[in-house]
């Protein structure tokens, strides 16, 4: 496994001061996630998933600890290397396909010429082929969010942040988007961190899942998953998927349910 894209947490606290109150988003956090790995962060809402996410970013700073990624600490500078994803497409309506997924092309700079070569592999691999034209009102939701996807992937990032990216979708479509997703990254397999909602989602895509508890946000158990890639859907009907769901309901029930 590939030692770029390593993320390191140390001591990672986060504190909201409001008039109304103080919130503690995160408190103590101590996490590793090795160049190349699938981690999932699961939680109910208000454990701190998404604002460790956005800490990792750069886009959220720490009150106290640090976050370094290939042991340069993280800033608030836009790092090449980190790409984020989040649950709506967010998709530029006026730009055809292709100029969305080429728009951190134009932001970041590169090979024109190679970066759009590869911007047109990505939509092929995600079976959009032939969509290259098209404008976001005439594709459905997963459609959309597979052209943010290869948005995501066509400055060939380090590492992938994604914030419940098929949390609006319908299930037979987050299916799919998680077998496009698999597909994409055993290519070259990035670091992910992902975050969701769901047990089975995490399961299913993850080499370890972190379960989070709230109030503070903490880490309550961090899970191996053990089974071979690649995977396919197939292996949710058995009973080891079943038993790592329990498992990781379990972690959740000590923290309170999601």
């Amino acid at each position: 496994m590939s030692t770029k894209g390593t993320v390191q947490v140390n001591n990672a606290s986060k504190v909201y001061e409001g008039k109304a109150k103080r919130i503690e988003a995160l408190k103590e956090v101590d996490l590793t996630i090795r160049g190349g790995q699938f981690v999932s962060l699961i939680g109910r809402s208000g454990c701190g998933k998404s604002t460790l996410l956005r800490a990792i970013a750069g886009l959220h700073p720490l009150t106290h600890g640090s976050i370094s990624i290939d042991g340069e600490p993280v800033t608030d500078q836009p790092r090449r290397s980190v790409g984020m994803m989040f649950q709506r497409p967010v998709l530029l309506p006026w730009r055809t396909v292709i100029q969305n997924v080429m728009l951190p092309v134009e932001v970041m700079g590169g090979d024109r010429e190679v970066l759009s070569a590869r911007a047109l592999e990505l939509l092929h691999r995600a079976g959009l082929g032939g969509y290259e034209n098209s404008y976001p009102a005439q594709l459905s939701g997963g459609m959309q969010q597979r052209v943010s996807l290869c948005r995501l992937l066509v400055v060939d990032p380090e590492i992938l942040l994604m914030d419940e990216p098929f949390g609006a979708v319908d299930e037979f479509t987050r299916e799919r988007l998680q077998d496009d997703l698999i597909d994409l990254w055993e290519n070259d397999h990035k670091t992910v961190v992902f975050v969701t909602h769901s047990i089975s989602e995490a399961v299913y895509l993850s080499d370890q899942v972190v379960v989070m508890g709230a109030g503070p946000g903490r880490v309550l158990d961090v899970i191996d998953i053990p089974f071979e890639r690649p995977r396919a859907q197939a292996i949710r009907r058995s009973p080891d998927f079943n038993r790592y769901e329990v498992m990781v309901r379990e972690a959740l029930d000590g923290g309170g349910a999601l």
